[in-house]
């Protein structure tokens, strides 16, 4: 991507795909997906439930295979490591999963359970391991005294806060974040926003941020990448993607946010028609049965990822580079 060369970057992806073979044919559920992100950035993932954004992040860390692709972490080409050297590499690149209840080990206290990877990668000494994991829920704000506490004794915030805990015990360079907030109160959202946004300043780790709430991702998020049927449809700075949406789906997509004014109108885009099937899905825009604008051509031909604006990502036949 223009301009990227000259930038730290610490994760590029390149043409990632993941199917699953399901009666039919094959699931598409990321499907070409290339990005770059700078050290110490936050790069929100968007989109509807099924649009692949869980399943890209997943396929990024190699929690599950990728049909085809590269990923480049400090530019070496992860996809390629043996399962012995992705242990290791395991201390760099971490995940915070969505639910923290299933995530944990009910037997296992809270203590033990972010000791854990400690264990793994060798951290031998007791007394070493015990002080890091004090010091550790001193970083997310857990009372000492729920050290011996299990998880179904915890509120959701804590809960997570273990998750959080656990995947910084290694002092990781990238976390992927599989929507981290979205089984927590509002309240706790807030808390726990806070807290990551802290410890990125702190420690300059790099997140990925996947969500379905766009209101969270703008003020999470340096750049915002948006998904749609295992595509990725627009990418750019979060700001520029709140102020000017170029592609017809993330518009609908900021049409939908709540604005919490009652004299203030805001025109909702209704979004009409057949979703495409992500199985075996034809050679053509995804959106194309949804959208209003679409022409024959974007009936026929898959539109390409081009950087329309400075920094600004578009797959849209209607759009070209100014």
């Amino acid at each position: 991507m223009a301009n990227e060369t000259k930038r730290d970057i610490l994760l590029d992806v390149q043409h990632l795909k993941k199917y699953f073979n399901v009666a039919g044919g094959q699931l598409h559920a990321v499907d070409d997906v290339s990005f770059t992100l700078e050290r110490g950035k936050t790069l929100g993932i968007v989109g509807e439930s099924g649009c692949g954004k869980s399943t890209t992040g997943r396929a990024i860390l190699r929690l599950i295979e990728p049909t085809s692709g590269s990923v480049y972490f400090e530019g070496q080409d992860i996809s390629k490591l043996s399962k012995e050297e992705m242990r290791k590499l395991r201390k760099e690149i971490q995940i915070i999963f969505q639910d923290p209840f299933s995530s944990l080990n009910p037997r296992q206290t809270v203590s033990q359970t972010i000791e854990e990877p400690l264990k793994i990668h060798g951290m031998k000494n007791k007394a070493e391991r015990q002080a890091r994991v004090r010091e550790l829920m001193e970083t997310v704000g857990l009372a000492e005294r729920l050290a011996n506490a299990y998880p179904h004794e915890l509120d959701g915030g804590r809960r997570q806060r273990i998750g959080i805990a656990r995947a910084l015990a290694m002092n990781p360079k990238f976390i992927v974040c599989d929507e981290p907030v979205s089984a927590l109160d509002v309240s706790i959202q807030a808390q726990i926003l806070n807290l990551m946004k802290d410890i990125q300043r702190k420690h300059g780790i790099t997140y990925i941020f996947i969500t379905h709430d766009l209101s969270v991702v703008n003020h999470f998020s340096d750049d915002i990448a948006v998904m749609y049927l295992g595509r990725m449809v627009e990418k750019a700075p979060a700001e520029a993607l709140f102020e000017e949406p170029l592609h017809p789906y993330t518009k609908a997509l900021l049409s939908a946010i709540p604005v919490p004014n009652i004299h203030s109108k805001k025109e909702r885009i209704l979004l009409k028609g057949e979703v495409t099937s992500p199985i075996n899905p034809p050679k053509a825009c995804r959106f194309a049965s949804r959208c209003e604008y679409a022409t024959d051509k974007c009936r026929c031909e898959e539109p390409e990822l081009i950087e329309v604006k400075p920094d600004h990502f578009v797959a849209c036949h209607l759009l070209k580079k100014e």
